[in-house]
């Protein structure tokens, strides 16, 4: 035990070095406890840390921990604050009830969350007097809240709020469509139910409507003197026809509708994640300046008046990799942002003027997510071999600040990987992660499994990925290859995807599997496929094309493009890349899949949730139905209740099991 704090004394608080830490720490405890390779149990015991929060004076640091509850079969998240110093972090909130958004009351005083308490209860905002006492329910909206921002002064919240249905009865009733977008994962079938953004401010009655009309807002901040508040919105005549959505600003002391509203941005593509100047002269956000590309396009850092006087500045345009989360330093003079790079994510900054580009922190990682308060930042940072917990940056020294997943971390042999490059088919470099399994010996060779990430745009990158150490634990090689169509990389890189899906990206994953065998990792006779979402379409794409695998994983998969037309939460996008389908099915079916099952020679699970709008269930059952009527050997497991993200804890349980289990019998035992 002495050793035990010798050690966290040691390392706790010092320059962090992301892989060297994480590979110290572990050889360090790991001569207490004897490491082991993970099993499916183990992810029930990951944490997942993130959303941090300084408060006004820089001492603390509040941010979440999202874990497991079996029991519950749900996660749940709690809040927890640490000296920004370093030391033993506070819960905040109870377990047994999940709390998110947490944000400081500008005087400090108050730490506030929001939560849905008590059986039948919305989500509404709480507050924790930080000097003690039990949190308080600050907002009674009857259906509740979706977001809070406190005013500068701390007077007043913004929310926002989904228009009220006006059916109470609770019975059963059709619904009654009349959207162009008419669905949407997680919500269902889509109604003229706005969200719209509220003042209020607390021992009111009720909160002050901002904006109005038939559109959504979201993203709202307020003005540093709290007398405008920025938002998002495509208030076009048409919302749900394009992607136009712009940065907004409305008068926050005012009770007419739309008061004083003025539009800020007007390119035609998405205008997102507004943050005031300290002076409240400019706004800066993420702009998409070749919206008929949507996702394929680089996401660029912009500024422009708050007046809507203009011009609208592209900051990064030579930069040409997709940027997110702005906010200003605190004199004004530079942004700070997160940007994608060949998998990595940096935290990067650039002066208003767009010079002075620099990365902030170097080495491989991944930042999720960051705060400012003056000098100091907070992020939440994880890399390859260890997941996110709590950073702070100030003047340049970075130190770990939480150690959540240290047991989890001390107990488990995490694998070694290989960063990797390799020419594609026409000598294109592509990267990647080879991730070696545990005991790995040299000139060995090893079943292999090429696990495709979703998407397509993308990235694999200096991040924990419990699936890969899973199969590694049970004698895997496993590539993660970022292909073309990925993010990262540059927006030529990503655009070559576009209406031609499975081309060019799979040339480079096989590629990745070329070079594996290539260099004695990869065993030949024993090569496995799989992904989820973009990865199980890729796959679909692979075992039509080629009999090398001998056995596949196609999760959450679409394959026969056109019956997703009116069916998925994608049409806009669909009509985007490939037209309409009654005038170009050529484009359509060309990328489908399907029409190559009978190429199909590879045991395949299909797998999904039978309430996935985002890439429907529909896909894999075409796919099921058309391999059994073939005679060629597959399986069919559908998690009722389901989006696209598995979450019941005793499905993903499931899942894993069945990934095993599929692989082991046609890939590794074979």
């Amino acid at each position: 035990m002495q050793l035990l704090i010798l050690l966290l004394a040691l390392f706790g608080f010092t320059t962090y070095n992301p892989i060297m830490h994480a590979a110290y720490e572990q050889h360090s405890v790991s001569e207490l406890t004897q490491p082991a390779p993970v099993t499916i149990a183990d992810f029930f015991d990951l944490r997942y840390v993130g959303a941090p929060q300084i408060s006004p004076d820089g001492a603390w640091i509040a941010y979440t921990v999202r874990q497991t509850d079996t029991l519950k079969q749900s996660s749940q998240t709690r809040i927890w604050m640490a000296p920004a110093g370093g030391g033993d972090p506070l819960p905040m909130t109870a377990a047994g009830s999940s709390a998110s958004n947490p944000r400081w009351s500008p005087d400090g005083k108050y730490l506030s969350f929001t939560a849905t308490r008590g059986d039948g209860a919305k989500n509404q905002v709480w507050v924790l007097d930080r000097r003690g006492g039990e949190a308080q329910q600050l907002t009674f909206v009857e259906q509740g809240v979706s977001g809070y921002e406190w005013s500068p002064d701390g007077s007043r919240l913004l929310l926002l709020i989904r228009d009220a249905d006006e059916d109470t009865s609770g019975e059963p009733r059709p619904y009654v469509i009349d959207r162009l977008q008419f669905k949407r994962d997680y919500i269902g079938y889509l109604d003229r139910r706005r969200i719209h953004i509220y003042t209020f401010t607390p021992g009111d009655d009720a909160p002050v409507q901002l904006t109005f009309g038939d559109y959504d807002h979201s993203s709202p901040v307020w003005s540093p003197d709290g007398t405008r508040i920025a938002f998002v919105s495509n208030r076009t005549d048409e919302p749900d026809g394009n992607i136009d959505s712009n940065i907004w600003v409305v008068q926050s002391n005012c009770s007419e509708a739309d008061c004083g509203l003025v539009q800020v941005t007007r390119n035609p593509g998405p205008d997102t994640q507004p943050a005031w100047s300290p002076d409240g002269r400019e706004i800066a956000y993420i702009t998409n300046i070749e919206p008929d590309k949507f996702w394929y396009a680089t996401t660029h850092l912009a500024i422009t008046s708050a007046d809507g006087s203009g011009p609208e500045r592209v900051l990064t345009r030579e930069i040409d990799r997709n940027m997110g989360s702005p906010r200003f330093s605190r004199d004004g003079r530079s942004i700070l942002f997160l940007k994608e790079e060949g998998g990595m994510v940096k935290l990067s900054s650039i002066g208003r003027d767009g010079r002075r580009f620099t990365n902030l922190i170097e080495g491989t990682m991944e930042v999720n997510s960051f705060a400012i308060q003056g000098d100091l930042i907070a992020a939440s940072i994880g890399n390859f071999s260890a997941p996110d917990e709590i950073y702070t940056l100030n003047r340049g020294r970075l130190s770990q600040l939480t150690f959540t997943n240290r047991e989890y971390l001390a107990r488990i042999e995490t694998a070694s990987f290989r960063e990797i490059r390799f020419p594609s088919k026409g000598g294109t470099e592509i990267h990647g992660f080879m991730v070696l399994p545990n005991g790995y010996q040299a000139g060995q060779r090893y079943p292999t499994i090429l696990w495709i990430h979703g998407g397509p745009v993308a990235q694999y990158s200096h991040s924990y990925n419990f699936n890969a150490q899973l199969f590694a634990a049970n004698g895997y090689v496993v590539l993660m290859i970022n292909p073309r169509g990925s993010s990262g990389y540059g927006q030529a890189f990503s655009e070559i995807l576009f209406a031609d899906w499975g081309n060019k990206d799979f040339e480079d994953v096989m590629a990745g599997v070329d070079y594996a065998i290539e260099n004695g990792y990869a065993d030949p006779n024993h090569l496995g496929v799989g992904g989820w979402s973009y990865g199980g379409i890729l796959t679909n794409y692979v075992i039509t094309k080629t009999d090398r695998f001998h056995g596949a994983i196609s999760g959450s998969s679409e394959t026969l493009m056109r019956s997703n037309y009116g069916h998925d939460h994608y049409q806009l996008f669909w009509e985007k890349e490939l037209g309409l389908p009654w005038e170009t099915p050529e484009k359509w079916e060309r990328i489908s899949p399907f029409n190559d099952v009978a190429n199909v020679v590879t045991p395949t699970l299909w797998i999904g949730g039978a309430e996935d709008w985002n890439v429907p269930i529909l896909g894999s059952e075409q796919m099921y139905q058309a391999m059994r009527r073939l005679g060629v050997e597959t399986l069919l497991v559908v998690y009722p209740g389901e989006h696209h993200g598995i979450s019941r804890p005793a499905f993903q349980k499931d899942r894993f099991e069945r990934y095993l289990d599929w692989f082991n019998r046609y890939v590794k035992n074979r």
